[in-house]
């Protein structure tokens, strides 16, 4: 599988002097397309740090951060927006959804950032609503929807411009057991049958059946190997 994010001695730091806080310490990974990777740990450990890192919402204070085989590191700002609109999909625990629009609306908007024209775009959502089992549920506003709706809601908006990677921070929190089960089978399909990266910062259990690859995170490092095993057996 190609590796489509390449993290090496990654350094993230927070602040200056005795009040600096070390968010990460010399991390280095590979996400690979058509893979479901799994960063997990306590809190505190760096997951949603790295996962801000790799989506280019945040910069790293050292080290190199390629997308695509293209450097990050140093980046001018004003290039990034188009950096995450055109290889990166997001998915929050709080859905992020806007109250006043219906469900079609809220996918439109990331339609309407890739500039395809309106009824194309409406059409478009529809499709990716219906793609999440949403179909029957497009002209409904958030409040009317279950946490696993808005969540699918969420997901379709994410895969809007076809994007390479997604980036998950928590996408199962919230849920119930049969929604985040629905959610991680759409996630996990759309990565193995579509050759999407998906990266899911989880403290949930139930994610790990779905993983092709388990991150354990402590302290701003990556586990070692054997200690990864050790932290999942026990």
């Amino acid at each position: 599988m190609d590796t489509v994010i390449q993290i090496r001695d990654v350094v993230k730091h927070y602040g200056n002097g005795a009040s600096q806080v070390r968010a990460l310490q010399g991390v280095d990974l590979d996400v690979r397309a058509g893979e479901v990777l799994a960063l997990m740990g306590p809190s505190g450990s760096g997951k949603t740090t790295l996962l801000s890192i790799m989506g280019c919402i945040l910069r790293a204070t050292a080290g190199s951060v390629k997308i695509a085989g293209r450097e990050m590191v140093g980046l001018p700002e004003s290039e990034l927006p188009r950096v995450r609109l055109q290889h990166f999909g997001f998915i929050f625990q709080g859905f992020n959804l806007f109250p006043a629009l219906t469900a079609r609306e809220n996918v439109e908007i990331a339609l309407d950032l890739k500039r395809l024209p309106r009824r194309q775009a409406r059409g478009r959502a529809e499709e990716l609503l219906a793609g999440v089992g949403l179909a029957e549920k497009a002209a409904s506003h958030p409040a009317d929807l279950s946490g696993g709706e808005k969540q699918r809601v969420a997901i379709a908006r994410a895969l809007a411009g076809d994007p390479p990677m997604i980036l998950a921070d928590e996408p199962t929190a919230a849920l119930d057991s049969a929604s985040g089960k629905t959610v991680m089978t759409i996630l996990a399909s759309l990565a193995h049958q579509r050759a999407r990266a998906l990266v899911i910062v989880t403290h949930d259990p139930r994610v790990l059946g779905y993983a092709d690859r388990v991150v354990r995170m402590a302290d701003g490092r990556m586990l070692a190997e054997a200690e990864q095993i050790a932290e999942l057996v026990h």
